[in-house]
């Protein structure tokens, strides 16, 4: 084993210093409704309220029963004909004689002895037959897992970005989440994502989530140093799989790249962009956010050019959208240069494209500006 598989790690996604050694990893899951201890209180709280319901008939209908060995009805005698009644187990030794006993029997113990026995194996079912199948079924989607998204640390970066990605269309059962602290992977189970709790920084728990097969790898571990290691190991079991990743400190940025990471965002830069903007002009930090955000009235958007867009110029995108600069060859141009006036076969386009909210806005304001016209 490596050496930076035998150090402890930091928890991925915590933000602190807390040393991680829980197990290598878990299977897969999804939220349930009630939890398993809950589900299971219910259950035995209910067969317990019937049978005392049954006890309290037989003690008060004491009158209607024998018992054949010494004639005497006690509380314990209750009990026990109650247990043998409701098991129909039916030893005999003490049995309903009255007209009354036995309607009592008929009509309330019966159905009663119907719902105990329900009771008892919809639990077999859903504690024994049902998860087993439910492991198997998780194991059966894990082994087939491909063109997922892994997002490693499910802390403020990890749990927004997930947000994100689900309200901009990404189906949940495509996200994997990754995180040590069950406390944040309920958050995600809530949201329908698949969960694991694990140390992110191992190579098995990434092989678990089949990693190499995997659309897209999202890293916030909350410290750098634990970014940066979980990105060397990404990228030695994924070679092609695009990485982002989120650091801190500024020094750390080219690290990460040399790790194997595609994107490096920087949040503490960032924000300081939107404070700058902001002081040039009010407007400006709220059309950024706007233009993150898939809530907003505009988008960004980065694809490759179509074929009936070669030949033509970024101005005349067929999509609509206003292109800002194209990638070609690793060479970023803007929208103003020459090579921008004809696209090729192969371009990055990086564009602004208006969200379905935005269109929905845009067409209000068209409609009454046609109002206007007409009155």
């Amino acid at each position: 084993m490596s050496e930076k598989k035998q150090l402890d790690t930091v928890a991925p996604g915590t933000g602190s210093a807390r040393v991680y050694r829980g197990p290598r990893f878990q299977p897969l899951r999804r939220a349930t409704k009630i939890p398993v201890w809950g589900d299971l209180g219910i259950r035995l709280g209910a067969a317990l309220f019937l049978i005392f319901i049954v006890v309290m008939i037989h003690w008060w209908d004491r009158e209607g029963l024998v018992d054949n060995l010494d004639g005497e009805v006690s509380f314990l005698d209750v009990i026990y004909f109650t247990m043998i009644s409701i098991t129909t187990t039916g030893f005999g030794d003490i049995a309903p004689i009255s007209d009354r006993a036995r309607l009592v029997e008929a009509v309330i113990v019966t159905p009663i002895r119907f719902a105990v026995f329900f009771i008892f194996v919809g639990t077999a079912y859903n504690f024994i037959i049902k998860r087993s199948w439910e492991k198997f079924r998780m194991a059966r989607i894990q082994e087939k897992l491909s063109n997922h998204i892994v997002v490693l640390g499910y802390g403020i970066s990890g749990s927004e970005a997930v947000a994100e990605l689900i309200e901009r269309g990404t189906d949940p059962s495509c996200i994997v989440v990754i995180d040590p602290s069950e406390e944040r992977l309920h958050a995600a189970e809530s949201l329908g994502c698949n969960v694991m709790a694990a140390d992110a920084t191992r190579d098995e728990t990434l092989k678990a989530v089949r990693i190499s097969e995997a659309q897209n790898v999202l890293i916030s571990a909350g410290r750098d140093d634990t970014t940066i290691l979980i990105t060397l190991t990404v990228r030695a079991l994924a070679p092609r799989v695009p990485i982002s990743v989120v650091v801190r400190a500024d020094d750390n940025e080219s690290l990460a790249r040399q790790a194997g990471a595609n994107n490096v965002i920087n949040p503490v830069r960032f924000t300081g962009l939107l404070l700058a903007g902001s002081a040039k002009g009010e407007h400006i930090a709220d059309y950024l956010a706007d233009l993150a955000s898939v809530s907003g009235r505009v988008q960004l958007v980065e694809r490759e050019v179509e074929d009936e867009e070669c030949g033509c110029a970024i101005s005349e995108l067929e999509s609509g959208g206003r292109g800002l600069r194209i990638y070609r060859n690793g060479r970023a141009i803007g929208f103003w240069e020459d090579e921008c006036q004809n696209l090729q076969k192969g371009d990055i386009i990086v564009e602004i494209v208006a969200t379905p909210n935005g269109e929905t806005k845009g067409d209000g304001h068209r409609k009454d500006d046609q109002i206007r016209e007409d009155s």
